[in-house]
């Protein structure tokens, strides 16, 4: 089974504001310049999209209303409505913070046919949280998913094991898990759009096509071959923080001081997962929409915020960008590893814990109230300033 809920977040928001029920509605930052988080149906309908620029997002739908995301909120309902998926059955897989699979072998005999279980998800999932989902039921993830996608939205299709190429035939290649753009464009040169026609094709052709590991894998998932299990506990491969700048800005102290506050806020994020990272790597866009990237391994795993901001600084002066704005940043941590049993090797001209007892107490103080509760010192721009009643200078 796939369950992947309805437009989430917008759904989310919907439930503290159902007088908007109905009306085109996009999750985005309401102040400076930002992307679409997420949009309900109606505003899909204009062509409006996650991760489309805001600005651009408002221009095909004018009519919309524009909210600011919420994000804790999206993570509470998330954290209930996988707490209740492992009520049905304890193999389940996670796969985002609004979809999962489940393995229900076990389940079946306990609750019923699978439809069956299905309905009681979609129904539980609507009166627990007044938000919907929907569910793919087939004989493996792949056809699950592609199952749950037709059903959208607030709907359940179900797949049965004889019917999965009669199923899959029909829909365009596209549908298939991790099939992109690119590798579409290049099988439709081949006259290969469907399922079916890349069912059919030869092997040898679709291989030279788009490489070895990917036409293999693809042509199985086409002819309805997909083993792949369910696999509980899956662990995350990256953590990470990024931001759109309401105004592009120059090189130089600014930009350091914003990769400060996205190191900053992916390692807070690091440590409450309680894992460390291998790899840090540094993300810029620049105001000509060109993106650099740029990563590093470390020389041990560590959590520290310190560390980590030195590292993306450093990567920020390779690529040598003096001169140029800068409109987005981000820096994401990889090769993750569980906290516990993992030696901290503490460099020569750092006290034994000094840093990671920093970030101990800035953690306990966010955890009391709120991330945006402390923050580095260095982070409070000259041009920031506190007024008394008198409009007297705080600072």
């Amino acid at each position: 089974m796939h369950v992947d809920m309805d437009a989430f977040y917008a759904s989310v928001e919907l439930v503290s504001r159902p007088r908007l029920r109905g009306r085109p509605v996009i999750v985005a930052p309401t102040h400076g310049r930002g992307v679409v988080v997420a949009a309900t149906y109606e505003a899909r309908a204009f062509g409006v999209h996650a991760a489309m620029p805001t600005a651009q997002a408002r221009r095909l739908c004018p009519s919309a209303v524009v909210i600011e995301p919420h994000r804790e909120a999206y993570a509470r309902v998330s954290a209930g409505v996988m707490a209740m998926l492992a009520d049905v059955t304890p193999v389940i897989e996670q796969v985002s913070i609004d979809e999962a699979f489940l393995d229900l072998t076990g389940a079946l005999a306990r609750l019923g046919p699978a439809r069956q279980i299905g309905e009681a998800i979609r129904q539980s999932v609507r009166e627990r949280f007044s938000i919907t989902c929907s569910v793919g039921l087939g004989r493996s993830k792949s056809v699950a998913k592609i199952a749950s996608e037709q059903a959208k939205p607030n709907g359940l299709v179900e797949v049965p094991d004889q019917d999965t190429v009669a199923f899959l035939r029909p829909l365009a290649v596209s549908a298939l898990s991790g099939l992109g753009p690119k590798t579409a464009a290049t099988l439709a040169e081949l006259g290969v759009v469907s399922i079916g026609d890349l069912a059919d094709s030869p092997d040898a052709a679709i291989i030279r096509a788009i490489g070895q590991a990917a036409g293999e894998h693809l042509l199985a998932l086409a002819r309805g071959q997909d083993e792949a299990p369910v696999v509980p506990d899956r662990a995350e491969k990256s953590i990470g923080a990024e931001e759109t700048f309401a105004a592009d800005l120059p090189w130089g102290e600014d930009l350091r001081r914003e990769i400060l506050r996205m190191a900053d806020k992916a390692a807070h994020r690091l440590r409450r997962a309680e894992m460390l990272c291998w790899t840090v790597s540094l993300k810029l866009r620049t105001a000509d929409f060109k993106t650099f990237t740029r990563t590093r391994r470390l020389a041990g795993p560590t959590d520290q915020t310190k560390a980590i901001n030195a590292v993306a600084q450093e990567l920020a002066g390779e690529l040598q960008l003096a001169g140029r704005r800068a409109r987005l940043v981000g820096v994401r941590l990889e090769g993750l590893v569980k906290r516990s049993g993992q030696p901290l090797q503490p460099t020569f001209d750092q006290a034994p814990g000094e840093d990671a007892g920093v970030d101990r107490v800035a953690d306990q103080v966010r955890r009391r109230f709120g991330d945006g509760s402390l923050t580095a010192g260095t982070l409070i721009s000259w041009r920031t300033r506190l007024r008394g009643p008198a409009g007297e200078s705080m600072l």
